[in-house]
């Protein structure tokens, strides 16, 4: 996850499921704009329900959550 998230130009929020229980349960929406990578990264790590799925990574390209035309650019080739 640390590897993805320091190569990933959106915020670090773009990996969080932000809608899950879990999420709200941590209050992190408060909190996720301030954390560190490494601190965001261990979280995700410590409890998958707080990851966005799907998950795509293959060939050093990746996507998190489903949007068609996301998926169209990038898994269609």
């Amino acid at each position: 996850m640390l590897s993805l998230i320091e190569r990933n130009q959106h915020p670090i929020k773009y990996f969080f499921n932000t809608s899950g229980l879990k999420y709200r349960k941590l209050n992190l929406k408060d909190k996720v704009d301030q954390l560190t990578t490494k601190e965001a990264s261990q979280l995700l790590a410590s409890d998958g329900k707080l990851i966005k799925r799907p998950l795509m990574v293959e060939n050093g390209k990746f996507t998190c959550g489903f949007k068609p035309d996301v998926y169209q650019e990038n898994w269609n080739n």
